[in-house]
């Protein structure tokens, strides 16, 4: 166990002198591709003004997403009043979306729990 916390020390280390020495040049090089989604001037203000922006933004398209949710229900009712024509492949995809929720609940708790299988810390 020691050698092991030895080797990630080490690797560690050697990430952090990779950054500190390219860590800029590729900042620069991310900054000059993406010079287009920069606004000008890049200051606080303009930072709040855009997230201000975002904001009503996202606002605005919540008609279009509940509208979106009630065309998705409807056509999972009208599949669950044709079940008997349903395809194997449907309810595989449907079984696999199921089973994809349940295991993103189970990480959620984990995550809850501090990370542990067992329960929650004391």
């Amino acid at each position: 166990m020691a050698s092991k916390l030895h080797q990630l020390q080490a690797k560690a280390c050697q990430a952090t002198q990779f950054v500190s020495k390219h860590g800029s040049a590729y900042y620069k090089q991310l900054l000059e591709q993406n010079k287009q989604y920069v606004k000008e001037p890049p200051t606080v203000e303009t930072c709040n003004e855009l997230a201000k922006q975002l904001f009503y933004t996202r606002l605005a398209s919540i008609p279009g997403r509940t509208e979106s949710f009630w065309k998705e229900l409807d056509y999972v009712k009208n599949m669950w009043k044709h079940r008997q024509e349903l395809k194997v492949e449907d309810a595989g995809i449907a079984a696999l979306f199921g089973l994809e929720c349940f295991a993103w609940f189970c990480a959620g708790e984990i995550v809850g729990r501090g990370f542990t299988f067992t329960g929650y810390y004391p």
